[in-house]
C-alpha cells in the first residue's frame, strides 16, 4: 500500500499550502482537484502513449464524432478518457464525507514542495520526453 501512502501524502501536501494561502480562500479544495486530477490525467495518457507505442496496439482509444469538424470530439475523448477517471477516484478517496480532514491528521506537510514536484514532473515530462523523441527521430533519419 506504499502507493496509496504517496498519494495520501501528495494530496495532505497540496491541500494544506492550497488552504494556508489567503487567496484561495473557499477555493482550495477546486484548485486541488483541479491541478492533481490533471496531472494524474496527463500521467495517465504519458503511460498509455508508451504502453501503446512499445506494444503497437491502439486499445486505448475512443472514437467520437458528435461534433462534427470541431476538436470538441478530441475534448470530450481526453475528458472520458483520462480526465474522468482521476476526478471520480480523487473524489471518492479525498473528498467523498470531507475523508480529507481525516487525512490532514494522519499525514504532515512538506509546505507544498511535494505537490509542487509531483505537478512541475506531471505536467512537464511528457513535453520533455515529446521534444526528445522529436529529436531522436531526426538524428536517427
Amino acid at each position: 500500500m506504499i502507493m496509496f501512502n504517496i498519494y495520501y501524502k501528495i494530496w495532505v501536501d497540496g491541500l494544506l499550502k492550497m488552504k494556508s494561502l489567503p487567496k484561495n480562500k473557499g477555493m482550495w479544495k477546486l484548485y486541488g482537484m483541479t491541478f492533481m486530477s490533471m496531472a494524474m490525467a496527463l500521467n495517465i495518457m504519458l503511460f498509455m502513449t508508451i504502453l501503446q507505442n512499445v506494444l503497437n496496439i491502439h486499445f486505448y482509444n475512443l472514437n467520437l464524432d458528435i461534433f462534427k469538424g470541431t476538436k470538441l470530439d478530441a475534448i470530450l475523448s481526453f475528458f472520458i478518457l483520462f480526465l474522468a477517471p482521476p476526478l471520480i477516484l480523487n473524489y471518492l478517496l479525498i473528498f467523498h464525507k470531507k475523508r480529507y480532514e481525516e487525512l490532514f491528521k494522519l499525514y504532515k506537510t512538506y509546505d507544498g514542495k511535494l505537490y509542487a514536484s509531483y505537478l512541475v514532473l506531471s505536467y512537464f515530462l511528457p513535453v520533455v520526453l515529446l521534444i526528445g523523441g522529436k529529436i531522436i527521430h531526426k538524428i536517427n533519419k
